[in-house]
């Protein structure tokens, strides 16, 4: 077991994130000051929420593309029509959560129904959102309502650096964070729908025959995809204080790079909650620490993409080196 992590790539995904966090350190003086560590956490936050829905999708060998359409298109909904229906701000995440339930249910009954590819699906629901979005509901940047910007100004705690002044509040919608992480391993590693998505990813025939239904399993992943898109989108608005209609937009490939990063197997069968997350955190340092390195903030896309390149180039190595390994088993079996 132990010798199965320290080849994993979960194992050197975190190897590299410890040291990186360390020769910033040693750089800048203040990578593990509070208030950095508190803005670290509220830009990985979000992000890494939607590895947990898009990581269900790369298993079973899809890939959604239109996440951040339906955050887009349920924050924009909810947060510029529900202000005259009520002031409760659970409402507004659960009508947020319905629509973005109900794209996903399309796009799962689409790819599990018809066999379209999931790419080509996704991208077109993500296109119709966003046209309806802009085209319908005339979408601009709105101020919040009242009742999410006091949920936004709510705050665990506050750090403040001692060098610098600057003070940085932790939001509450941490602990979203925190309970849809718990949700997505649980589900992962502790159900029978668990191991049915594994499964499908795996061979979906092989799946079929060993009492996996592959055409529910399949819902539930686009519409738990979908309808955690619309939570996340009402609350990034109390992240940001203001709703931002195109601030989600082009999120999903770093997403999807985060997740292949953290060893989620494109060929499906294979990946991991702590792998996506260590996938998503690596970005994000490189993302927001190259102001401490003193590093232009113009070569930021060329560091993050070759760290994607350099990792999935990694995850296709170790992918090709599993499936010789496969067959020189096959072939020993058979001699």
């Amino acid at each position: 077991m132990k010798r199965r992590f320290f080849k994993s790539t979960e194992f050197y995904v975190g190897l590299v994130l410890a040291l990186l966090c360390i020769a910033i350190q040693l750089k800048s003086g203040q990578f593990f000051s509070g208030n950095n560590l508190v803005d670290l956490v509220r830009a990985f936050s979000i992000p890494a929420m939607f590895c947990i829905g898009e990581m269900f999708v790369i298993i079973t060998k899809g890939v959604d593309v239109s996440f951040p359409a339906i955050a887009s298109m349920a924050m924009f909904i909810v947060c510029s029509k529900m202000e005259a229906l009520t002031s409760n701000p659970l409402l507004f995440f659960l009508a947020a959560m319905l629509i973005g339930l109900v794209v996903g249910l399309v796009n799962g009954y689409i790819i599990a129904r018809f066999k379209f590819p999931a790419l080509i699906v996704t991208l077109g629901t993500s296109s119709i959102c966003f046209g309806i979005m802009q085209g319908v509901f005339k979408s601009r940047e709105y101020p919040l309502c009242a009742p999410l910007y006091e949920l936004g100004q709510t705050k665990l705690f506050s750090v403040t650096n001692p060098v610098s002044g600057l003070t940085s509040d932790m939001p509450v919608g941490i602990i979203l964070m925190l309970l849809l992480i718990f949700v997505g391993w649980f589900i992962l590693n502790k159900t029978m729908l668990g191991r049915g998505i594994y499964a499908i990813g795996g061979d979906e025939k092989a799946a079929q025959r060993a009492g996996f239904h592959v055409f529910r399993t399949l819902m539930f992943i686009y519409a738990f995809s979908g309808c955690m898109a619309g939570l996340i989108g009402v609350l990034r608005s109390t992240m940001l204080l203001a709703v931002h209609p195109n601030n989600l937009m082009g999120m999903e490939m770093t997403v999807i790079a985060a997740c292949v990063l953290g060893g989620v197997r494109m060929e499906g069968g294979k990946g991991s909650v702590l792998g996506a997350l260590l996938g998503m955190a690596l970005l994000t340092v490189v993302d927001n620490s190259l102001i401490l390195l003193e590093i232009n903030t113009t070569w930021q896309k060329v560091f993050v993409g070759a760290i994607i390149i350099i990792g999935t180039a990694v995850s296709a190595i170790q992918s090709k080196r599993d499936a010789q390994k496969l067959t020189v088993q096959v072939d020993e079996g058979r001699s």
